[in-house]
C-alpha cells in the first residue's frame, strides 16, 4: 500500500440543497483520499471525481485541525457525513485514527452525524458514537450479499458481510440507530430474490432498524475498465452481458428491478423493517399538553 500525506484546503462540504433525502447529510467528510477496501464496483473510480490510483491512500495531514476550525463557522446545524468516497474505517485509520479525532470534535461541537462503512472497526468507537447520539447518530453497513464467499470477489479489502453484521448487532444492542445500505444490486450476482430475502432476515436478526435499497450499480470512464476487467477474471462472460444490457449506461438497474422492489418491499413489512431511515430534526415536534 502506498501512503501519502496531503494538504486539504477544507473538509467539510456543504450537500447541494441539503439535506439529501435518501441519507440526511448535510455535510460531507472526506479524510482521506483513496480506499483499501478495493470493491470491483467502486465509482469512485470514475475520472471524473479526479482521485488517482485508488489503492494509494492519501491522508489529509491537516483534516482535524481544518474540521475543528470549520464546524465552529457553522451557521446551521446538520448531519454530518462521512463514508460517501471512501470507507472512514479502512483498515489505514486503526493506526491514524482520524476519523476518532473527528468524532471527538463532532460530540464537542453536539453535531450529529452519519456513518457509512464496511468495517467492523466501527465498534471501537461505539462509546462516542453511543454520545453523539444523544444528538443524533446513524451508523449504516453497506451489505451487497449474504454470501461471504461473493464477499470477498467483489469486496476484497472489506470484512465479509457476516463480520458486519455482528457488528451491526452490537452497535444496535448499544442503542445506537443502524442500518443496512443494500447497494450496488449487481446483475446475475447478487440480483436474485433469495439474495436480499437472505440479507432482510439476518438485517432482522442483527437489529437493524432500516435497510435502503437501490437495485442496481453505477459504471463510467475510470470505473467501467477496472469494473469489467474483474467481471471477465472472476465471473467470466458476464462483462459481455452487461454490455449488452448497458453500454456505455450510467445508472443501470438491474434486469426486472420493479419486481425485485416489490419483493423487497414485501420482505420489510413482513420484518418490521423501514425502508427509509429518520433523519436528524433540529426541532422536533413540540408534544401537546393535555392540561394546557
Amino acid at each position: 500500500m502506498n501512503t501519502e500525506y496531503i494538504q486539504a484546503k477544507s473538509i467539510l462540504s456543504p450537500i447541494k440543497n441539503g439535506p439529501d433525502p435518501y441519507f440526511g447529510i448535510k455535510y460531507s467528510m472526506n479524510l482521506y483520499r483513496g480506499c483499501q477496501h478495493g470493491c470491483i464496483y467502486c465509482d469512485t473510480r470514475s475520472k471524473v471525481y479526479n482521485v488517482g490510483e485508488l489503492s494509494t491512500i492519501r491522508l489529509k495531514q491537516n483534516g482535524i485541525d481544518l474540521l475543528a476550525r470549520d464546524i465552529k463557522r457553522l451557521k446551521t446545524k446538520g448531519t454530518i457525513g462521512t463514508g460517501s468516497m471512501n470507507d472512514p474505517y479502512m483498515p489505514i485509520e486503526q493506526k491514524e485514527q482520524l476519523i476518532l479525532k473527528a468524532l471527538e470534535i463532532i460530540q464537542q461541537s453536539k453535531f450529529p452525524v452519519h456513518i457509512m462503512t464496511k468495517s467492523n472497526l466501527v465498534l471501537r468507537d461505539i462509546d462516542i458514537i453511543k454520545e453523539i447520539g444523544k444528538t443524533y447518530a446513524a451508523v449504516s453497513f453497506t451489505i451487497t450479499t449474504a454470501n461471504d464467499t461473493i464477499a470477498k470477489i467483489i469486496e476484497p479489502g472489506a470484512p465479509v458481510s457476516s463480520e458486519r453484521l455482528h457488528a451491526l448487532r452490537t452497535l444496535s444492542q448499544m442503542g445506537i440507530y443502524t442500518g443496512i445500505v443494500l447497494s450496488p444490486v449487481l446483475p446475475f450476482i447478487t440480483d436474485s430474490e433469495e439474495n436480499i430475502e437472505r440479507i432482510v432476515q439476518m438485517a432482522s436478526k442483527a437489529g437493524a432498524k432500516y435497510i435502503l435499497a437501490w437495485m442496481g450499480f453505477t459504471q463510467r470512464e475510470g470505473q467501467i475498465e477496472y469494473f469489467y476487467s474483474k467481471l471477465q477474471k472472476n465471473f467470466p462472460g458476464l462483462e459481455k452481458k452487461y454490455h449488452t444490457l448497458y453500454n456505455n449506461r450510467y445508472s443501470c438497474e438491474v434486469p426486472d428491478s420493479k419486481t425485485l422492489y416489490k419483493a423487497f418491499n414485501n420482505m420489510c413489512k413482513d420484518y418490521n423493517i423501514a425502508t427509509r431511515m429518520e433523519h436528524y430534526n433540529p426541532t422536533p415536534p413540540r408534544q401537546l399538553n393535555l392540561f394546557s
